[in-house]
């Protein structure tokens, strides 16, 4: 599975640019389930189980990343962007990011401290301050090489580092994707189905179409969420710790999750010795706001891995995290699967 994160995570699919992660997904689970794509590129597989399911169950992941698109060039070659997805603009100037198909190389610049004035010294730069440099003279020369609607992504490496952690871009989500890989491969109790979805970052379109077409009863979505245990925060703002295992939600900005579901999580992990921990905050959102709406509605649960510094170049997990959460996700699984989810 560490091998397979690895990989993933260094496919570049931003939102709406899936095609590679998909394809690697594809090419891991096809000898293990039945496969289908859907008109937005999302990834259905039906895992045949032991048994028929009782409650017909859904685990999704999501298989884009937050990145950048190119929206004008300039005169003198400098390419203009917004974000897709939720991007600090704090942890963008200066980044390496690589744009389009042929990954062509830029750096995203600002105006240079000794030039600032008055407040904008003191202040961090907006999107619309910043710009990339892909080091050209003349719009001609730019145009040759990229164009409007061409997106981009931070060119960053993936790392083991200090005691089991991992240092890369777009772990959230191809963590959940590599542990939703890792469930399709091993031997289920019951029959599964698993969701690899598109857009989430940009409002979860994917999820909406996944969900109608699948027509679960319950579903666990499956995620990379806010870990906040740095320094400067204070206990009660710290949502979740990298090195407790799995974040189990109870509620965000998207989705009231069932409570039902939310103290199965928790009582399972107790009865196998799983580390686990609440999300102690409302905040974000993830697929399961579009998933627990689908049809008549959907019992929906999330199950987080804890990661630093989401939704930047450099997101940061602990390896014990990712095992704990699969063993977490195998149990509920089959738990609700089986029907023992009231």
């Amino acid at each position: 599975m560490l091998e397979l994160l690895k990989e993933l995570c260094a496919e570049r699919a931003p939102s709406g640019c899936e095609a590679a992660v998909a394809q690697r997904i594809i090419k891991e689970i096809g000898p293990y389930a039945e496969l289908r794509t859907d008109a937005l590129g999302n990834v259905i597989a039906f895992k045949k189980g032991d048994r028929p399911a009782k409650t017909r169950l859904m685990l999704c992941a999501h298989m884009d990343e937050v990145g950048l698109i190119v929206t004008c060039i300039t005169g003198d070659g400098f390419l203009k962007f917004a974000a897709v997805g939720g991007i600090d603009p704090r942890v963008m100037a200066g980044r390496r990011v690589l744009i389009g198909a042929g990954g062509i190389p830029g750096v995203i610049g600002m105006k240079v401290l000794h030039l600032l004035e008055g407040d904008e010294a003191k202040t961090a730069p907006s999107i619309e301050k910043l710009y990339i440099d892909i080091g050209v003279a003349t719009r001609q020369e730019a145009e040759r090489l990229v164009s409007p609607g061409d997106t981009a992504v931070f060119d960053s490496q993936f790392e083991e580092f200090g005691d089991g952690f991992i240092k890369a871009r777009a772990i959230d989500d191809r963590i959940g994707c590599a542990m939703l890989v890792q469930m399709i491969r091993q031997p289920q109790p019951f029959d599964l189905t698993f969701a690899f979805t598109v857009q989430e970052e940009v409002g979860s379109c994917g999820a909406k179409a996944a969900t109608f077409a699948v027509a679960p009863e319950a579903a666990i979505v499956v995620e990379a969420t806010t870990a906040a245990d740095i320094p400067f925060v204070v206990e009660e703002k710290r949502v979740c710790f990298v090195g407790r295992g799995p974040v189990v939600s109870f509620m965000d900005k998207g989705t009231v999750y069932d409570r039902a579901l939310y103290r199965l999580a928790f009582s399972l992990a107790e009865q196998q010795g799983i580390s686990c921990q609440p999300k102690k905050a409302t905040a974000g959102g993830n697929d399961a706001a579009s998933v627990h709406v689908s049809r008549e509605g959907v019992r929906t649960a999330a199950v987080s891995l804890p990661c630093r510094y989401l939704h930047s170049p450099s997101c940061v997990i602990k390896w014990s995290d990712a095992e704990e959460t699969l063993r977490l996700l195998s149990a509920l699984s089959a738990a609700v699967a089986g029907g023992g989810a009231a």
